[in-house]
Formats: C-alpha cells, structure tokens, sequence
C-alpha cells in the first residue's frame, strides 16, 4: 500500500477539484509512492502532532487545515510553520490537507457540525453553481448501448440520488473521410449516411477525463464528435456551509446552553436577536461572516459559525448569530477523517491525534 492510495480514497470523499481558489490542499510534503506505514488525522498540523506521529510510526499525516497556506521563502526553522515542515521533511513524513475541499464536500464539514446538533432535513447553504456538466455525443445505432454503458461505468448520468440518467434522440448523421481518413463505417471520400442516436448526460468536473477517455474507447468512429458544456444550475451537494432543523423548538437561553454543549467551547458569543424560538439552524465551520445574507435567505433562525467580528453582529436581529469559536466549530472533522480512513484501510494504524492543537485558551 501506497500513500498514492490514501490520497486517491480522500478525494473521493472530497475532490480536490472543488477547492476554493484561495486554498492550499493536497499532499503538502512527502511522495505519493512511498510506502504507507501508518496514518495520524489531526485538524491542525503542527511540530507536536509530527512529534506524535514519530513516536507512533506514522508516515502520513492527515490534516484538516494546511501548515503552508502562504508561500514560503526559505526553510529556517524559526517559526511554527517551518519548524513543523522541517521536522516532517528530515523524518520522512508526507503532509496531506483537505481544508476548503472538505468544507464544501457532501457530510462533510458542516454536515458533522449539523449530525452533532441533531438536526434533520440538513442540505448546503450555498449550493455552487456552473458546476455541472453536459457531455452530448452522437452515436450509430447498433454502437449505442456499448457507449452509453462505458460512460455509465464512468461516473456519467450520476448526480445526488440518481444514477445511470441520460436522454437520447434518434436521428440521421453523414460523415465523409478524406484520403487520409481511416473510417470504421464507410469508405473514404465516401458521404456516409446512417442512422444516429444523440447522446446527453450530465457528470461531475472532476470526472471530466474519465469520462472522455470513456467515450474514445467505447466509440466506433476514428475521430468522435462531442461536445461538453457547463450548465447555469446549481448542485446541492457541493458547497459551503447546510442548514437544518431541530426535531422540536427551542428557546434561545436552551439553544445556547445546546449549542455550548455540543461544541464543548468556553463560551459563545451571540447575537441579540428578536428570535425568542429556535427551528431551523444554518451552521458553517470556520470564518463564516460571509454567510450571514445565505443563513438570512434561508430562513434560519440561527447561524452558528466562527470568527465572527464586532460589526457583523449588528447582521443578528432576525437571525440569532452564534460564534463558538473557529477550532470548536471544526473539531469533528477529525473523527469525521478518521472514521473514513479506519473503515478503508483497517491493516493499517489510522490514529486521532491527541496533541493539543486550539491556541485559544478560554479562562
């Protein structure tokens, strides 16, 4: 086993297509073909969660945050980032973050935040649009079923709940090679005409490759035609933040006090809301002042998120703002790693660090 296939089985669960622009995800030090000997999940990388994966012979770290978001200019060890670097570099330690891909990941980090609430009927906030793709391809009759097939087994005509989806016309095609051409239907410098089934579906882009590597190996024709575009619609199982609801209402002092529970923080700094009854709750893990508008649009009567500044407050007079804190709103994403990589690779040791890694100390 190699760390390659870790990586491949975490960007299964969050593509890396879907990172946002400001991130740095992926495999941060390291090299995909070194063989795998364990594997410790941590939401934060840093030089004590190294330390714990040498004692432990971890040689893959997977962590929620990336220790290298900027860019670095040397590799002197006089700060916490490159003094964790180092340390995993001379020790042969591979560095994986999922950061912005998990957070906009289908039960990822927002959805766990809403499972320890809870809460039912959970669906993302801010569905991403211009994401969904169509593939339209033009096939001859008695090839159809082969192609359509292949491009089934390929992940296309699959989106949410449904798979296997696509729609076809029957229609007629001509084609005609030149003296170069090798065609499988017809001669060349020959107009073929023969019967055609045009074929849509619709797939995910971070399966566009395959996808087409499907289709050129499927097709009958020396040289296929298709054509892909990107459709306006928005997807609901790809983006930031879910709202959801509480099996029964609360009021706001019983919310809080929930709220606190759950997320085991010091203290939650919130809104003074008219709300006197809490039903529907929006949740983001991390800075999430730039939903505020989106749990609003939504209906919520709460929105508990992280970072949230002195102005954004004066947002919460119709929806109750509750700031748990950045590292509490994100800690069970760690279990939620953890959890998925125990399940796949149970040969090996799939670790939770126990290092502490929140720098805010309530006293």
């Amino acid at each position: 086993m190699k760390i390659k296939d870790v990586i491949e089985y975490l960007e299964v669960l969050a593509p890396r297509f879907y990172v946002e622009d400001f991130d740095n995800t992926g495999l941060l030090t390291g090299e995909k073909t070194t063989a795998l000997k364990g594997i410790l999940v941590t939401l934060d990388c840093l030089e004590n969660v190294v330390d714990e994966a040498i004692e432990n012979d971890c040689n893959l770290i997977v962590s929620f945050h990336p220790i290298i978001f900027s860019g670095l200019k040397h590799l002197q060890p006089n700060d916490y980032v490159r003094k964790t670097i180092v340390k995993a570099i001379k020790n042969d330690i591979a560095i994986y973050a999922t950061h912005t891909a998990l957070d906009n990941a289908k039960d990822g980090v927002s959805y766990r935040m809403a499972r320890e609430m809870g809460l039912k009927n959970i669906k993302t906030l801010i569905p991403k649009s211009q994401l969904i793709k169509k593939l339209t391809t033009y096939v001859p009759v008695d090839a159809f079923e082969k192609v359509k097939e292949a491009l089934f087994a390929a992940g296309a005509g699959k989106l949410g709940n449904y798979s296997e989806c696509s729609f076809a016309t029957l229609g007629t095609g001509t084609f005609k090679g030149n003296e170069e051409s090798n065609p499988q239907i017809g001669q060349r410098l020959e107009r073929k005409t023969l019967k055609e089934k045009s074929l849509s579906l619709t797939f995910l882009p971070h399966l566009e490759n395959v996808i087409k590597a499907a289709l050129m190996a499927s097709h009958p024709y020396e040289e296929v035609s298709y054509e892909v575009s990107t459709l306006e619609n928005s997807y609901q199982n790809i983006g930031m933040g879910v709202i959801g609801e509480l099996n029964d209402s609360l009021i706001v002092p019983d919310f809080l006090e929930k709220t606190k529970s759950v997320f085991k923080t010091g203290v939650v700094r919130s809104s003074l809301s008219r709300k006197r009854e809490i039903k529907k709750v929006a949740l983001l893990g991390g800075s999430g002042a730039f939903a505020i508008k989106n749990a609003l649009q939504a209906g919520a009567d709460a929105y508990i998120t992280a970072d949230l500044k002195y102005h954004d407050f004066f947002q919460g007079q119709d929806i109750l703002l509750c700031d748990v804190g950045h590292y509490e709103s994100e800690q069970f994403t760690k279990n939620l790693l953890h959890e998925y990589l125990r399940e796949k690779f149970s040969n090996f040791a799939v670790l939770c660090a126990q290092a502490r890694t929140n720098p805010v100390n309530y006293f």
